[in-house]
């Protein structure tokens, strides 16, 4: 693992035969913090957790130290619907993830706000901040949910700094709701991050609008898609639009330090592509 004043950086790893391997595979890669999913992000069934598998998740964080551990919600929950049935099933969803955190004591669930289904913007936001804090009523513990920034695709909730400040204004337990701000999301929504004038002035406006103390964690992904594309489609480090010099001044801006930062990047069958952009990261940090 790197040492504890290098910037808090990871991946998104696999919990396939056990989710405490997460620990494995994210110290191979030499992380200091990571992501992962609590149950198959596929399908809506999931099974409990095992009482000594929370034990043995708990034992193997302290045994290896990591500051910030961050869950992401599955994939088919879509918390801005009003279809009921739909949003019956994704407000559960979001109530069994919380739990699910409280238990493993993971620090953030990152969850997507999803589309609205052509209701309108207030409509999905209102959705979005109901599930929240009805999944926050239901919860004891101390896991904070992250509401993460989207590309802009067509029906979408929060591809604008002001979206995001207004539903954090919608929830009433400020302490346990701040951001996820994903890169790739940023460009494709039309903000520049190619330079250090357009960095900050990309980070400046989300400082006035939506308020920097409300970034929690970041998604460090590149993108296939152009500048204002709304095209959600991750690329390796400094092979796509943002490229190498952009990731450069993100890593080296003081409004990032100590905030945990997590590659989404696309995976092959192994830890090769992981292990390709953790070089390239670690040559841009001590450079």
């Amino acid at each position: 693992m790197w040492l504890k004043d290098t910037p808090q950086i990871g991946f998104h790893v696999s919990v396939a035969k056990s989710l405490d391997l997460a620990y494995d595979r994210a110290a191979e890669l030499g992380c200091t913090t990571f992501q992962l999913f609590t149950r198959n992000p596929r399908v809506w069934k999931l099974k409990p957790l095992p009482d000594e598998l929370i034990t043995t998740f708990r034992s193997k964080r302290k045994t290896t130290g990591f500051r910030y551990v961050v869950d992401h919600m599955p994939y088919l929950p879509n918390l801005a619907s009003s279809e009921r049935g739909l949003m019956k099933k994704s407000r559960d969803a979001l109530e069994e993830e919380v739990r699910r955190c409280d238990a493993l004591g993971l620090d953030y669930l990152v969850v997507h706000l999803g589309s609205h289904g052509g209701k309108g913007s207030a409509v999905g936001m209102r959705n979005i901040a109901d599930a929240t804090r009805h999944a926050l009523e239901k919860s004891s513990g101390k896991s904070v949910i992250l509401l993460e920034n989207m590309a802009g695709q067509k029906n979408c909730v929060g591809a604008s700094f002001e979206e995001l400040r207004k539903l954090l204004d919608m929830i009433d337990d400020r302490r346990r709701v701040g951001i996820c701000l994903d890169t790739c999301h940023v460009y494709a929504a039309g903000f520049d991050l190619t330079s250090q004038a357009a960095v900050d002035r990309a980070l400046g406006l989300f400082d006035e609008i939506t308020g920097m103390k409300e970034l929690k964690v970041v998604h460090l992904n590149d993108t296939k898609g152009g500048l204002g594309s709304h095209l959600d489609r991750h690329e390796h480090i400094g092979k796509g639009n943002i490229g190498l010099n952009g990731f450069r001044l993100l890593l080296k801006d003081p409004r990032f330090q100590d905030l945990p930062m997590v590659l989404e990047t696309p995976k092959g069958k192994d830890l090769k592509e992981d292990k390709i952009n953790m070089r390239v990261l670690r040559s841009i940090t001590r450079g």
